[in-house]
């Protein structure tokens, strides 16, 4: 008999749950992937998904923006490597497009707007999101000494809007490829005598 308490022993349960359905996603995708495989694969009870996420499709919103903070958090290190702005323009936006949970997440939101009572775990996952952008956006002006044309809040939420909004034109059929969005060009960072980009 385990002598964790309740509480404890239900987050951790929680968090199992949610590890494992991020990694199944991840790797198969929403369809792909049963509840009754994801309580196996964390060694819990199909019931226990439901009363800690409300359905498969709650688990998946949460698991989806889970991997994209866990995927934002990558970008940092390529943006601080770079000896420009130009140079960090286009590191950020090539690698932002590649990120393998912005389509995860975008199929998340699609989900928000049928589910309602899920809008909350997206809100409040895009807005850690975009803090977080705007505290690493801070960091890396302070460190080089450069610029940006509007407040940093707004840089952040343009950047990742144009990210997801750029792999939900791709998801709905769009036949370019990810350099015919110029991701680069909505960032205005700049060294203090450069022309805006």
């Amino acid at each position: 008999m385990s002598t964790e308490p309740p509480r404890a022993r239900g987050r951790r349960t929680r968090a199992q749950i949610l590890e494992h359905a991020a990694a199944l996603f991840a790797e198969r995708g929403f369809d792909a992937v049963s509840v009754a495989e994801i309580a196996t694969a964390a060694s819990a009870h199909p019931n226990q998904i439901t009363y800690y996420f409300g359905s498969k499709d709650g688990l998946f919103v949460h698991a989806a923006f889970m991997l994209l903070l866990r995927d934002a958090e990558r970008l940092e290190p390529v943006g601080r490597r770079r000896r420009t702005p130009a140079a960090f323009r286009t590191a950020l936006a090539r690698s932002a497009l590649t990120l393998p949970a912005v389509p995860i997440a975008v199929q998340a939101m699609s989900i928000t707007r049928r589910r309602p009572e899920l809008r909350p775990v997206a809100e409040q996952s895009l807005a850690v999101l975009f803090r977080k952008a705007q505290s690493y956006l801070g960091a890396i002006l302070d460190r080089h000494g450069w610029v940006i044309d509007r407040p940093a809040d707004v840089e952040a939420r343009t950047f990742w809007s144009t990210v997801l909004g750029a792999r939900l034109i791709s998801e709905s059929g769009f036949a370019g490829r990810a350099d015919d969005i110029d991701l680069a060009g909505v960032l205005t960072v700049r060294a203090p005598a450069e022309p805006t980009p």
